[in-house]
């Protein structure tokens, strides 16, 4: 079975609603291993996941590229990716520690141990990373995540680009594994989950 996905590319638009954005990251990635590492309380992750997920949906839309599908009945959005071109500087996102601080709450010194751990592995070489790919939990397993993924693969393709991430679950991990990514190392956060760092070369 197929499904018709109607693409959005949203890239260098001033000014842009991220809500809708933030708001379909935070309902796909608040239940995930480290948002319950981050927090245990689902309540907790409830209310705080958008305010720490806006964080990174206004610095993709400032430095980075927004694909996102939508739904062709409701218009609404369905799954989103968020890239960042690392092929040249990228600034931190504004007022990042006053941010992280508000939307983490008491785990901020666990969101800062993350933040350690990611940047500690994070390749030097030019290359496009994903930061997040979310696909709303009713729209899952129809094949969204994998467009989204092809649509910037390609165009990494044909630029000679490879691409990075972090995969934080296995079911994540193997959906990279079958684009071409290849497991580089393993982040072991204290007391919680792994996260696999992962390396796409360019294919012809």
């Amino acid at each position: 079975m197929t499904y018709a996905i109607q693409e959005l590319v949203i890239r260098d638009v001033t000014p842009v609603d991220t809500d809708e954005i933030t708001d379909l990251v935070a309902e796909a990635m608040r239940d995930g291993p480290v948002a319950r590492w981050l927090h245990a309380d689902p309540d907790v992750r409830r209310r705080e996941a958008p305010h720490y997920f806006a964080i990174f949906v206004d610095h993709a839309t400032r430095y980075g590229e927004v694909y996102a599908t939508a739904d062709g009945e409701s218009g609404r959005l369905t799954g989103v990716a968020l890239w960042f071109p690392f092929t040249s500087l990228i600034p931190p996102p504004v007022d990042y520690e006053r941010r992280l601080k508000e939307a983490a709450g008491d785990a901020f010194d666990r969101a800062c141990q993350l933040d350690a751990a990611i940047e500690a592995h994070h390749p030097f070489e030019p290359h496009h990373y994903l930061a997040f790919l979310a696909v709303h939990p009713r729209s899952q397993n129809r094949g969204i995540g994998s467009a989204l993924l092809d649509r910037h693969h390609a165009r990494l393709d044909h630029a000679g680009l490879p691409a990075y991430l972090e995969a934080n679950d296995p079911r994540n991990r193997d959906l990279y594994l079958r684009h071409g990514y290849q497991i580089r190392s393993v982040i072991e956060l204290p007391d919680g989950p792994p996260l696999w760092t992962m390396w796409r070369s360019p294919m012809a």
